[in-house]
């Protein structure tokens, strides 16, 4: 057994999810009813992902915390001015090309059972909610927030403990991770499960009717994730940003839009961190932390739904109204990782702004579940992968202004 799993390990993990993928497609396809068993491994998969994965942050970001150097220098000003900044500019692109593309949507009942916020002072006092919640009831309904900040509080008390207590949790931060490890491992088989049912549940051609509004969602990530993205990286370091970015959408964006789970691809990003030399000190926190508010997928969705909905029922928009979407997204997608739903659930806060009634606003998020199966894994990706990304041009940043600092002196020798 031993033998085999290596075997099974050294092959790389993007061929052995294709070849779950192809599996699945062909199973369904050809054995719709006799190989319906093969959906419980996508089952099992997905529910190990949301199990793990809440603990993985709280003891990830408190040893992290906790074991930091006083004195020691990271780079977490410029990965969260990177955040901001990602997370802002994917919202106005995705209100420039809805305006571009205009969609219309053929709304029908569906998501009557939903309680979206009704404006955004509820929005920031759900975030307030859920950053004060008890610890327990956080990782049980897994209140990313609410572990993010107890694993700051935690972490940050402890950095006085004795380095016994601070290994403790280091081993223990190591072990989860390893669990992770072993669970990204078995992707494929849960990916072919998950590929399986919604190919034999809805067949190929479900989404056809949804084509143009997934092209301008997807359309809007592929923009963000080859074009703004690299854009703002290289404003930062001053060179080609490209072989990192196809880097960090291959290692990590690929198992995210796969396991549809920021916080569960944290793994594989310490890992990708690591592999690129950077810093731990840094991507150690800013990693999980970009987990919970590196959302420009999710500011990318609000903004393009919420503008069909507008543009089906004829409403004029003017540039200040669009500009605060494209800030109320942002906002919003900060928080959308936790609460149930996540980011369609703040659809109608943004159709607020436009007047639009919230049973209609209800309804868009209805369409925006039937098209989540592509939406969610593509938002997952662009999400996760930028995690990375900004981390690592965080330092190349600092590395670049530190060579011309040294070149500006050895200049004036």
């Amino acid at each position: 057994m031993q033998g085999i799993w290596n075997k099974w390990n050294s092959i790389s993990l993007v061929k052995r999810i294709i070849a779950g993928i192809i599996l699945g497609v062909v199973l369904a396809l050809t054995l719709p009813k006799s190989a319906g068993w093969v959906t419980i491994f996508g089952t099992l998969f997905v529910g190990a992902l949301k199990a793990v994965a809440p603990v993985l942050v709280l003891f990830l970001v408190m040893y992290a915390l906790a074991a930091h150097k006083k004195g020691t220098k990271t780079n977490m000003k410029t990965v969260l001015t990177l955040y901001g900044i990602g997370t802002l500019l994917a919202g106005v692109v995705a209100v420039g090309v809805s305006f571009i593309f205009p969609i219309t949507l053929k709304l029908t009942a569906g998501a009557e059972g939903l309680t979206p916020p009704e404006g955004i002072v509820e929005v920031l006092k759900t975030l307030l909610l859920n950053l004060v919640s008890n610890p327990v009831d956080a990782l049980l309904n897994a209140n990313y927030l609410g572990i993010l900040l107890w694993a700051v509080v935690l972490g940050l008390a402890l950095k006085s403990a004795s380095q016994t207590t601070k290994d403790v949790l280091g081993n223990v931060s190591e072990a989860i991770t390893k669990v992770v490890q072993w669970i990204i491992s078995l992707a494929p088989i849960g990916i072919m499960g998950l590929v399986f049912d919604a190919v034999a549940t809805t067949g190929i051609s479900a989404l056809y009717d949804y084509g143009r509004l997934l092209m301008v969602l997807v359309g809007c990530m592929l923009f963000i994730a080859l074009v703004v993205n690299p854009l703002i990286v290289y404003v930062y370091i001053r060179r080609n940003p490209y072989p990192l970015v196809f880097k960090v959408l291959r290692d990590s964006g690929l198992t995210a839009f796969f396991t549809r789970s920021s916080a569960a691809n944290i793994p594989v990003n310490m890992k990708l961190c690591e592999e690129l030399g950077l810093d731990e000190d840094t991507y150690a926190v800013s990693i999980p932390l970009g987990a919970t508010i590196n959302m420009a997928g999710a500011a990318v969705t609000i903004s393009v739904l919420t503008l069909s909905a507008v543009h089906t029922f004829g409403i004029q928009v003017d540039f200040l109204t669009a500009l605060l979407l494209s800030v109320v997204s942002a906002v919003s997608a900060a928080g959308a990782s936790g609460v149930a739903g996540g980011s369609l659930l703040l659809i109608p806060l943004a159709c607020s702004l436009f007047g639009v009634p919230n049973d209609v606003a209800m309804q868009v998020v209805a369409v925006g579940f039937i098209i989540g199966v592509v939406q969610d894994s593509c938002e997952t990706a662009l999400n996760s992968s930028t995690d990375v990304l900004f981390t690592a041009a965080a330092e190349y940043a600092k590395e670049y202004k530190e060579s011309k600092v040294g070149g500006a002196i050895s200049a004036k020798s």
